[in-house]
Parts: C-alpha cells; structure tokens; sequence
C-alpha cells in the first residue's frame, strides 16, 4: 500500500531515468577534474546515447550557470541520437519569457516525436538573489501561462508579473496530447509544495531516510487534494552498485579518496541552489549520518561531500540495491532517476546489472502524452497557418 494515494497506482513498473552531467558533474574521484569527464557535447552525449541502448527510459538534462552546456540547445541537439527515451529537459522559469519557452518546446518536441518532459526550477537566475516567494510566484504564472498554452486557443493570462491579452496559440501548439509535457519538480518550502500541488505531475525528492520521504509524500499530497488532484512521486538518487556489498562500499570509499574538503565546499556553492532549503536538508543528512556516511544501511552520504543537490547514493549488492527500489516502489514512488561516477561507466554497471531486472515504462506514453503519429498541429499535420 503506497504512503499516500498516487496517479501511477496501476501502472506496472518504474520510469527508470538516467543523468546527463551538463553542469560540470562528471569525476572518477569527487573533487578532482579529469580532462576526459568535462560537460563537453562529446562525454554527455555519449552517455546520452548508451543511456537510450541500454534501455533508460528517461534522461535528466539539467541546468545551471556553469562550465558546461545550455540546456535546451543541448536537448535539441541530442533528439536525434535517441530512439525510445525521453529527454526530461530543465527548465529554469524566468530565464525565458514564457509565451517564447511554450514555442522552443513546441519546436524542440517534434524532434523527438513527443519524447520531451520538463523539469521546472524556481532557483535564482544567474547573478541575483530574488525572495523565495517571488521566484515561486513566478514559476506559478509561468507553469499556468504554459498550460494555457497548451489548451487553449489563446494566452489571457493577468498576473502579478505577467501580462498577456489574446495572444493566439497557434505557434506553440504542443507536440504531446492531452495537456502538453509532464511537468517534474521539486522543492521542499511551503512556497514549493503549494506550486506542486496546483500544477506539477511528478514530485521529485532528494534522498533522505524512508520515514522522512514518506512525510514529504503527505505534505505535498495534502496540498495536492486541495486542487483535487493525485500525483506521481519521483526520487533522484546516485547509484554505486557491484556484485557484493563489500565491493561497492569500497567503490565509494575510493570515490571520495582524494577530496579535500575545501574543495568540495566550493563545488557546492557553485550551484544556484545552493543555498536552497533542499540543498540544506541534504547538509543534515551529512550530519547525521554515522562514521562512514551511512544514514540507512544503503544510503551513503559522501557523495554531498562534493555535490550541491542530491547528495547521496543507494550503495550495495545487485540484489540489496533492488531490494531497495523495491521498497520505494511499494511506498508508492514510480519515477527514479539514478547517475553515478563517472556517469558513462555507472550508466552502463546499473544498466547491464539491474535495469535488465526491472519492469520499466514511460509515464508520458502511460498516460497518452506521446501522439502515436503526427499531431494536428499548425507544424504538424494540422491546417498550416
């Protein structure tokens, strides 16, 4: 019985997601730059392409203002290299006037023949430091400006920060039926949470112990049911996994070999979320975990050591470590998104070991958001305007 009620209930089997390090997040040891792991076109989309063979059936391309790649442009470049995954694209809202970002999407769609998902971000835009309840608000019109966008024959929308009046939406007719994109997102304020709950379709959670996750399962739902709605519940999470448990607790000790803790820091405080409430939450893992980093018997810490965001690893056996997605499946969690270091050998150990032993699906073919042909769009097949 899931913690609380979810979308997916009858769904059979996971969306198992892979990471694409656009954001300078590739190491053989944390901390320590290797030449042949930048965030460059040629190892991401590399790990990109073996990700969609091995059989991932979703891929987070995320953003950030560091050395490495933008990340629509990288998806659009990227769409043509995959065959059956979808890209879960972030999306950073205010980066973008979003009347604009509804018609990169209905542009970057069709190249992937509706495989396109949106992760959306309320952290801080590069260079400033806005209120948490500001960006929130933000993030709110833009998602409803979206929506519109995506349903409506026009844009209307009055807000605090937008203003559009009959704005027609033929140039950002979406690729997806039935709504547009899945939408995934975070966060952990009550800004956060009422934001999920009005408009997100997947919550996505850092790792933390199972009682906690299962706390922010209720909060989220109860803001959920005030707009009558039920959602699907994601967990991003590292992965270090080996033919025996002492075999991946030495991986990760090793991982973590050559770290200098000064360096780390200045990893952490690279991100635009780093000074985020989930960012913090994550520290208090670190905090509370014991000698050697668990928090739980599987649960490693060490990789937040170096890391802003998800900040720890389900590390163990083949058999302990689906033993485990085994248990936040029954919790009711129906979206993973793994990685690992480096990220192109990680894809492919938890690709050949593991995912072969998972049932795994596409949420947005699940629940009809991938036309089976050509939609009847203006830049489809629609009357062209």
């Amino acid at each position: 019985m899931s913690i609380v009620p979810v979308k997916g209930q009858d769904v059979q089997g996971a969306e198992v997601a892979w990471f694409a390090p656009l954001c300078s997040d590739d190491f053989r040891h944390l901390g320590v730059p290797d030449g042949d792991l930048r965030s460059n076109w040629a190892n991401t989309s590399r790990i990109v392409e073996r990700a969609d063979e091995l059989g991932y059936r979703n891929i987070l391309c995320p953003s950030s203002y560091q050395v490495g790649q933008d990340t629509l442009t990288f998806a659009a470049a990227v769409a043509h290299k995959t065959q059956r995954m979808n890209l879960l694209a972030a999306i950073r809202c205010g980066e973008v006037h979003p009347a604009m970002l509804a018609r990169t999407v209905a542009t970057l769609a069709p190249s992937l023949d509706g495989r396109l998902t949106r992760n959306v971000s309320s952290s801080d835009c590069p260079g400033q430091q806005e209120d948490s309840a500001y960006r929130y608000r933000r993030s709110w019109e833009v998602v409803e400006i979206l929506k519109q966008a995506w349903t409506q024959d026009e844009i209307n929308y009055d807000g605090e920060i937008y203003k559009l009046k009959g704005l027609s939406t033929d140039p950002v007719r979406p690729y997806q039926t039935n709504g547009g994109p899945l939408l995934y997102f975070g966060g952990y304020s009550p800004d956060a949470l009422a934001l999920c709950g009005a408009h997100c379709d997947t919550y996505l959670m850092w790792p933390e112990p199972k009682d906690m996750l299962a706390q922010r399962m209720r909060d989220v739902h109860a803001q959920a049911e005030k707009y009558g709605r039920v959602l699907d519940y994601g967990l991003r999470v590292h992965m270090i996994v080996r033919d025996t448990e002492a075999e991946a607790r030495e991986y990760a000790r090793e991982l973590v070999s050559q770290l200098d803790d000064e360096k780390g820091r200045e990893i952490r405080l690279r991100a635009l979320d780093a000074k985020s409430l989930g960012v913090s939450l994550q520290s208090a893992n670190r905090d509370r975990a014991d000698d050697d980093g668990f928090i739980e018997p599987h649960l490693w810490t060490g990789v937040g050591r170096a890391r802003s965001g998800c900040g720890a690893a389900l590390v163990g056996s083949v058999d302990q470590v689906l033993s485990e997605i085994e248990a936040y499946q029954k919790m009711g969690i129906r979206a993973f998104i793994f990685s690992g270091y480096p990220h192109l050998q990680e894809c492919e150990i938890f690709g050949t070991k593991v995912l072969p032993q998972l049932k795994t699906v596409s949420l947005a073919q699940e629940y009809g958001r991938v036309p089976a042909q050509t939609p009847p769009t203006p830049l489809g097949t629609g009357v062209r305007k």
